[in-house]
């Protein structure tokens, strides 16, 4: 069994697979439409990269505002979890997501990856950050260090 992660924007969602030990997230890919509230394909393409990885769980990122409080983007994000959850079957929990963008497109310039080519990876990139902060704590808890 795997975990997927997914960061939900309003024109694309990133993808992130962990690996089969639960320890690591690899981007996988970002999934794209045309308009915001189109997402029968989205939703679809998903379920079938669940059934291809063997996920158990999914991780989806809750863009809460700096001051903690839900706002509109986050409302989004937990009616497309309702819909990951009916679409799928799977469990879908909801993972603090601010600033994994900001972090994603720092890495993608400390990296060299020129401006006009950052947009193809930036999201594929924040799914990752959301998964890895997931498992990290995931196993920091099985371990009992968490402080």
């Amino acid at each position: 069994m795997r975990i997927m992660g997914l960061d939900y924007g309003s024109k694309t969602v990133g993808v992130a697979i962990s690996d089969g030990l639960l320890l690591t997230a690899q981007g996988t890919e970002t999934i794209t439409r045309n308009q915001e509230n189109k997402l029968r394909q989205t939703l679809a393409r998903i379920k079938a990269l669940c059934e291809e990885y063997d996920v158990g769980e999914i991780v989806l990122g809750f863009p809460k505002n700096m001051n903690n409080t839900v706002g509109d983007r986050a409302e989004k994000s937990l009616e497309f979890a309702e819909m990951l959850r009916k679409r799928t079957g799977l469990p879908v929990v909801m993972w603090d997501e601010r600033l994994t963008t900001v972090e994603a497109e720092r890495t993608l310039m400390e990296s060299g990856v020129r401006r006009e080519h950052r947009k193809e990876y930036v999201d594929k990139i924040a799914a990752v950050f959301i998964l890895q902060g997931y498992l990290d704590r995931r196993h920091q808890e099985t371990q009992g260090t968490l402080v």
